[in-house]
């Protein structure tokens, strides 16, 4: 995965719903997030992706193969942007949205 997302050609986006459950992991103290997340993401030339009111609608009509809100936006976000997106959750498999 590493290798795909340093092409220097390719666009690398963050969901802000990445941002937003990182956060609320960080707060019960199960992840660590640098205070800095958001230069990091700028040095590293990783874009934000909004989350949009038709992201929101297109969460609601997927199918319900899970229920994990954060991830149902993702792939939302990336089915209707046509986005390659990175996962590990087998459950993602269930769903139209191209996937490494």
């Amino acid at each position: 995965m590493r290798k795909v997302i340093a092409e220097p050609d390719r666009a690398v986006f963050v969901s802000a719903a990445s941002a937003w459950e990182m956060s609320i992991k960080a707060s019960l103290g199960e992840l660590d997030v640098p205070e800095d997340l958001r230069q990091e993401l700028d040095d590293e030339g990783i874009s934000e992706l909004a989350v949009m009111v038709e992201d929101g609608l297109a969460a609601r009509a997927l199918p319900r193969h899970h229920d994990d809100s954060f991830d149902r936006m993702l792939i939302a976000q990336a089915a209707r942007r046509d986005l390659l997106l990175l996962k590990a959750d087998r459950r993602f498999d269930a769903y139209k949205v191209r996937l490494m």
